[in-house]
């Protein structure tokens, strides 16, 4: 029996040779070790932390924001007050210009000014300049990517950068344009002055508003129905007295389908009316609000203003192909095929990860609730997600429509141009928080994860527990290093995120070879009925495993005889 089974043990130990000799052939290269880049700071000392505190400033009661790069003190006082209303220090410490926000008299005798004159410049962000081959007024939504934009901003004095010598935008001018706040019942000029190269407009989506202003002009910001477009160095003033309260929109109606994506396009919200009731009449940037509404602060600790947009980079690169508005103009109106377009950049409040972690965290405390104020400004559908938590839609485009309507889910669909109203809680019962910690958020369509195809990136954002930041506001994390993400060459794709983590860099990229390799590409079947003869050839030349076994117990067999007659062949060779 032995003799049997020794040949049939040969053939087995040699039948994975041939697959052996074709790995040690095609053996995959090392992985390289790419250099990281430098990393930006993830939180600089530029900010003065004091900005972070909860103070007062003339009178106006500023609440505490731990983010890495919260808002001027001095802008929120002069956006409750007025800049006619505020201190001149105060004013000199912003640059807004002195009329930016015009309040004006108390006229129902209830503690706050029933009439406001609100002035909007537009601004371009990252445009073309003769004078340059790099952006102008820059604005990066993450290390190292800069699509143009064009927006909304409240009147401004002084440069549009921050100095002579850096082109990076003033903190008024940025992405997204500004959520724009009002009262119930208060008389509103919202006053667009149009200093930008091509016609615009304003049409207060969902707010109410008059047909017609009181001089007799349109009022809705339509050309083909009510008015002529603001054209270049003109300005034009809407007129509103809004009766309802809710969470509206406010975007461009000339060419709208590359002036909205091209950003602009803002939150306008209407709160309810309460004596006293001051508002913070812009959100730069939106976020967190730090001086919220009578009505907002009986119900909520915090506020925050959530504006979720994209950009598709072939029409943002587009904007600043030339220098010329007709050039600009015919190929944003007449060349650009937005059915065709795929939107490239996602953000949440104008940056995207990682920049969003400086400043549109959710922060949160146990038991205490919070208001939040979404805004699809995408071209496409948007599901907002936010692990640990199951927030509650209270407001479907700005309108409460009873208790019987709200409905409690971590999944939040939302159509463009759609608002919800969340009410979010850190009551820790399994349903409304899991508990205290670190938890991401986001829009769940799985593109928006991604910076032009990378990803993490896109409009990732973390809902933070107080106990769970840093100093400078940035979340304590117990997972992989934020470093890499802080790079330009991650961006470019030059980076692999998990290359340091382990000694031998196994997930790094593989060496470049000095001989190109051709592509792995499984061949389609073949549909031509003439080529059956040359199919079942090449299938007949392939081994089977059947005679694979057989070869191999062949050639086990052939080894058993030469040892059996090892001394007769040893013989042979002797003579």
């Amino acid at each position: 029996m032995h003799k049997k089974v020794f040949p049939i043990l040969c053939g087995a130990m040699l039948l994975p040779m041939s697959p052996l000799a074709t790995a040690v052939a095609n053996q995959l290269p090392a992985s390289s070790n790419v250099t990281m880049g430098t990393a930006e700071e993830v939180c600089s000392d530029f900010t003065d932390p004091k900005w972070r505190d909860a103070q007062v400033i003339d009178g106006v009661e500023i609440q505490e924001s731990r983010m890495c790069n919260p808002d001027n003190p001095a802008d929120i006082a002069a956006f409750v007050k007025g800049t006619n209303n505020i201190s001149m220090d105060t004013l000199m410490k912003t640059q807004l210009a002195a009329d930016a926000i015009t309040v004006g008299n108390d006229m129902d005798g209830d503690g706050d000014p029933d009439h406001y004159i609100i002035k909007l410049e537009i601004a371009e962000l990252n445009g073309h300049s003769p004078d340059s081959q790099l952006p102008t007024t820059t604005f990066d939504i993450a290390p190292g990517i800069q699509p143009t934009f064009w927006v909304y901003a409240p009147k401004t004095r002084d440069m549009s950068t921050l100095s002579l010598y850096e082109p990076v935008a003033n903190s008024l001018l940025r992405v997204p344009s500004p959520v724009i706040r009002v009262e119930q019942g208060d008389i509103i000029w919202l006053v667009l002055e149009n200093s930008h190269y091509l016609p615009h407009s304003i049409h207060l989506h969902g707010v109410d508003h008059p047909y017609m202003d009181h001089s007799g002009e349109g009022n809705d910001g339509v050309g083909q129905t009510g008015q002529m477009d603001v054209m270049p160095g003109s300005s034009k003033t809407y007129v509103i007295k809004p009766r309802q309260p809710g969470t509206q929109y406010y975007h461009c109606h000339v060419q709208p389908h590359t002036h909205i994506p091209m950003g602009l396009q803002g939150i306008f919200v209407v709160e309810e009316n309460r004596p006293n009731n001051w508002v913070q009449v812009f959100n730069v940037g939106a976020g967190q609000v730090r001086h919220p509404s009578v009505a907002v602060k009986e119900k909520y600790a915090y506020e925050y203003d959530m504006h979720y947009q994209s950009a598709d980079k072939e029409l943002h690169e587009m904007a600043r192909s030339a220098n010329d508005p007709r050039l600009i103009g015919k190929r944003l109106n007449t060349e650009y095929d937005i059915t065709d377009s795929s939107p490239d950049y996602f953000m949440l409040n104008g940056r995207s990860f990682p920049y969003t972690l400086r400043e549109s965290l959710i922060v949160m405390e146990e038991n205490k609730k919070a208001k939040l104020r979404i805004f699809n400004g995408h071209e496409e559908a948007f599901a907002m997600h936010i692990h640990g938590h199951k927030p509650m839609v209270t407001h479907y485009d700005g309108v409460d429509n009873g208790p019987a309507s709200y409905i409690k889910r971590d999944v939040h669909a939302m159509v463009p141009a759609q608002r919800l109203d969340l009410e979010i809680s850190g009551v820790d019962d399994g349903l409304n928080s899991f508990g205290q910690g670190v938890w991401m958020f986001h829009d769940h369509v799985e593109k928006s994860f991604t910076t032009d195809g990378i990803g993490e990136g896109g409009d990732i954002s973390l809902l933070v527990y107080k106990n769970f930041l840093d100093e400078k506001g940035i979340p304590e994390v117990h997972g992989m290093s934020l470093l890499p993400y802080f790079t330009k060459e991650f961006w470019q794709g030059k980076y692999a995120a998990w290359q340091d983590y382990d000694k031998w860099k196994s997930l790094g990229f593989p060496e470049i070879r000095a001989t190109k390799e051709k592509a792995f590409v499984i061949p389609p079947p073949s549909a031509n009925p003439s080529n059956g003869s040359t199919s079942q050839s090449s299938s007949a030349n392939k081994t089977s495993f059947i005679g694979q076994l057989f070869y191999g117990f062949v050639l086990g067999l052939l080894g058993y005889t030469l040892y059996i007659k090892r001394k007769e062949i040893l013989a042979l060779f002797g003579k």
